[in-house]
């Protein structure tokens, strides 16, 4: 049994879960740059809804941003947010900041363990550096590191960090048994030692650029058998009743890992001088699925003869996935705006997001449901739980008069019970 104190860097929908796990076991600290999450968690709120409130009080954790916690520490977890740039290119800022937090509060013998999204490489070719300017230790004598890519995925109450296998890797063979030994003391799924730390940051990146892959099939096929006057979700319901056909929907493909993980690995490759395509190809039709989604319903519109020019449309659910409260890179913001460029005055509503986020990330302001206006059409952009359970007559009363165009984007509606009036879609 490790005998290691145990420092979390970073306390989003990655950290604080990773926190709490070690934090049930034996006292650790759990530091964060941002003061109002620091204080929520003392509080015992979880904003992120990813830890319960009786999870979050059974643990013990040194909620903090002072580095004088982080001295105490040994074994330093870092979990920050690996995000990409508007050219939609990796974006080591936060990672490279916690890097010198880190280094300031680093002493001979600590491990320094990243759990953050990252290119083959940049933990030892970008991380290290930074934590050797800022500790005055040398790495690989004075302190080790290795890397851990978390796999927690936002809103899965079943595959929970603890029960998801951890992959593995240090520095040395000896470091490689510590960072085991300390995941294996709170992961009950077990652990995986990858051969080296660059393998097991390229096994991060790749199991999310092989969903978003498959994703991306399956939303060209959508766009394919659109012409063809076929159902997509028919196909695939036929096809899928062959044993080994994976069975990947169309959709929108974002936030904050199948939509900018690929880049990272695209990134690295351009460097070594090869121009990965099929991933890349892959990237380009996810990314532009939300102004087809928008354009489809400009289309359907003007076939049923309503005007355009501002028409009110309603898009239901802004967040990146169902039922979290998570905005980060979500690409509905594609079909509002692309929406907005035909002069269609569009509002948003959300039960899981938050306003004040919507307006600072995206310049849209969200719209209590009792506020919205009666609408020309509605888009179903993310199924939240709420709208399922209201079913057709929670998507009709936005539509005037109960007549119009419904954009089930990930077609969650029963079409069997599509209301008179109504011109349905899904992708």
């Amino acid at each position: 049994m490790h005998q290691r104190k145990i420092a979390v860097i970073g306390l989003g929908y990655v950290g604080l879960p990773v926190a709490v796990a070690f934090g049930q076991r034996a006292p650790c600290v759990g530091f964060d740059i941002n003061p109002h999450r620091i204080a929520e968690l003392q509080r015992g709120v979880d904003s992120t809804l990813e830890v319960p409130p009786a999870e979050l009080a059974s643990a013990t954790i040194t909620f903090t941003d002072s580095l004088d916690e982080l001295r105490r520490a040994d074994f330093h977890i870092v979990a920050v947010p690996t995000p990409i740039d508007h050219a939609k290119r990796p974006d080591l800022t936060p990672v490279l900041r916690a890097s010198e937090t880190v280094g300031k509060a680093l002493k001979a013998g600590d491990i320094v363990v990243y759990e953050s999204t990252v290119y083959p490489g940049a933990t030892e070719e970008d991380c290290v550096p930074v934590l050797e300017k800022h500790s005055g230790l040398r790495c690989g004598v004075d302190f080790f590191v290795g890397y851990s890519p978390e796999r927690i995925n936002p809103g899965d109450r079943e595959h929970t960090f603890t029960k998801i296998t951890k992959v593995v890797s240090g520095q040395t063979p000896e470091v490689l048994e510590i960072v085991a030994q300390v995941y294996e003391s709170v992961v009950t799924a077990g652990v995986h030692r990858a051969a080296s730390i660059k393998v097991a940051e390229a096994a991060k990146v790749i199991e999310n650029t092989q969903r978003d892959l498959n994703i991306a099939l399956m939303n060209e096929l959508a766009l394919i058998f659109r012409r063809l006057g076929i159902d997509t979700r028919d196909v695939l319901a036929a096809a899928g009743t062959k044993w080994n056909f994976l069975k990947f929907e169309p959709g929108l493909v974002g936030g904050h890992c199948i939509g900018v993980d690929p880049y990272y690995l695209t990134h690295r490759a351009q460097i070594a001088g090869y121009i990965p395509e099929v991933i890349l190809a892959g990237r380009s039709i996810n990314d532009n699925m939300g102004r087809f989604v928008a354009q489809q319903a400009i289309k359907l519109m003007i076939q049923s003869g309503l005007a355009v020019n501002g028409a009110v449309v309603t898009v239901l659910g802004f967040t990146f996935k169902e039922d979290v409260p998570d905005l980060r890179n979500t690409r509905v913001i594609d079909i509002v705006q692309e929406l907005a460029e035909y002069g269609v005055r569009v509002q948003i509503h959300d039960p899981c997001a938050h306003d004040e986020e919507a307006h600072e990330e995206y310049g849209v302001h969200l719209t209590a449901a009792e506020a919205l206006e009666p609408a020309r059409a509605v888009v179903l952009a993310v199924p939240h739980r709420e709208y399922l359970e209201a079913g057709w007559a929670g998507i009709t009363r936005h539509l005037a008069d109960g007549h119009g165009v419904v954009m089930d984007v990930k077609g969650k509606l029963d079409r069997a019970a599509r209301p008179e009036g109504v011109l349905l879609w899904r992708l």
